[in-house]
């Protein structure tokens, strides 16, 4: 004997409250029950509780006071954080890598990257001046040095 499972038949509209919304939304946001479980504990259609979450994070954000605009400005302060530190990094290596010999950026970097490690080794080596063998500096005279400035 086979069983019928039951017709897909709409629910009769029923008007649910926006704090309900809210409760069910917040629940499912901080991780305590699944959009899946929520759908079958309280009795709701997955499809209305995925409209009710994009609806109401996106209240939730505008809630929160923040702009376009700040928003822009937080992430562009971010972006020069991080620039910062990928310039602090690339120093790091382009020393190592002067005062072992060992060209480990060209190997395991990606080529842009090991492109510009490369420019600041150079850059070091420039200033201050070549590296012999033993890893010893060989700086400039101050002689030498005058002369390759330009006078003001």
């Amino acid at each position: 004997m086979k069983t019928r499972k039951q017709d897909c038949r709409k629910k009769p509209y029923e008007k649910v409250t926006f704090q309900y919304k809210l409760f069910v939304v917040g629940q499912i946001q901080n991780g305590q029950i699944s959009a899946n479980f929520a759908s079958k504990k309280y009795d709701i259609s997955r499809s209305t509780i995925a409209y009710w979450l994009k609806k109401y994070s996106t209240l939730e954000q505008q809630n929160t006071g923040m702009s376009k605009q700040d928003e822009i400005k937080k992430l562009k302060e971010r972006i020069e954080e991080l620039e910062f530190v990928k310039d602090f990094q690339q120093d790091v290596i382009a020393d190592m890598e002067l005062i072992t010999g060992v060209d480990l950026s060209k190997k395991l970097l990606p080529k842009s990257l090991a492109k510009e490690i490369e420019q600041k080794k150079r850059k070091i080596s420039k200033e201050n001046g070549s590296i012999n063998a033993l890893g010893l500096v060989n700086k400039l005279s101050t002689k030498d040095s005058n002369q390759t400035k330009p006078k003001k």
